[in-house]
């Protein structure tokens, strides 16, 4: 274990947990930087064919850690680690899947926009009300958002604060499966194992030609990057993301 985040290989899968359960999953920078560093040391690997993140019983992540949140608004920006976990899981050339069980939001969500196949739980909530703490969207779902889910669902989701259950979510493309409660600690790592059997180069030709050029992708991190230190020279915006803050208190 590294930063509450679980990292083990077997069946050609590396399973990436998120446990830090006693906060709701909430991402810290340490987070962010064990994530990318097993993310990138799956893509490295020979032994490993696909890459599955999943969260605890009940919450997949609640987003960014409240003391994130103040150093956001603090530096005036985005953390580099946060930063690197997005433009890493962008880039990665293995298949990558999501299993949810519960809540997830902000950057949670956002990366569920990067992965190849995402089932949930039927209990399972997904937000990403980015507008409404006042900050900018962020790990390119400004551009991969409309893109999957239509432009109309993610300016609800992401400026009007809208929450998807997990049918509305799989209805909108963000989920492939929903199965009961509970199932998903076994549906999971079934999607990851069944990918890591198929032929590794025929998965990624088709993973490059249906995902594009991925620079676009990583240059939309960074122009929300950039929008975001835009974003905080507001008082207003400051207001906002201090009094979500405080919520969290």
């Amino acid at each position: 274990m590294t930063d509450h985040v679980v990292s083990e290989v077997g069946d050609g899968v590396q399973t990436i947990r998120l446990d830090r359960i006693e906060a709701e999953n909430a991402l810290t920078a340490g987070m962010c930087e064990a994530a990318a560093d097993a993310i990138s040391f799956a893509e490295s690997s020979s032994r490993i064919r696909a890459i599955l993140i999943v969260g605890e019983p009940g919450i997949f992540t609640a987003g960014h850690d409240p003391a994130e949140l103040n150093a956001i608004a603090e530096r005036g920006g985005m953390s580099e680690s946060a930063l690197r976990l997005m433009k890493t899981i962008a880039t990665v050339d293995k298949p990558v899947v999501a299993a949810v069980d519960g809540a997830s939001a902000g950057i949670g969500t956002g990366l569920l926009l990067h992965c190849d196949y995402v089932v949930a739980s039927e209990w399972s909530v997904f937000s990403a009300s980015f507008a409404e703490i006042g900050l900018a969207p962020e790990g390119a779902a400004s551009l991969l958002a409309p893109r999957l889910m239509g432009y109309h669902r993610a300016f609800g989701m992401m400026v009007m604060g809208d929450q998807f259950d997990a049918h509305q979510a799989m209805q909108a493309g963000l989920v492939n499966r929903v199965v009961a409660a509970g199932e998903v600690e076994t549906a999971g790592p079934e999607a990851a194992r069944a990918l890591a059997a198929l032929p590794q180069e025929a998965i990624r030709l088709a993973r490059r030609l249906m995902r594009g050029d991925r620079r676009e992708v990583v240059a939309r991190i960074d122009q929300e990057a950039a929008a975001m230190t835009e974003l905080l020279r507001s008082p207003a915006a400051r207001d906002a993301l201090a009094a979500y803050i405080e919520t969290k208190a």
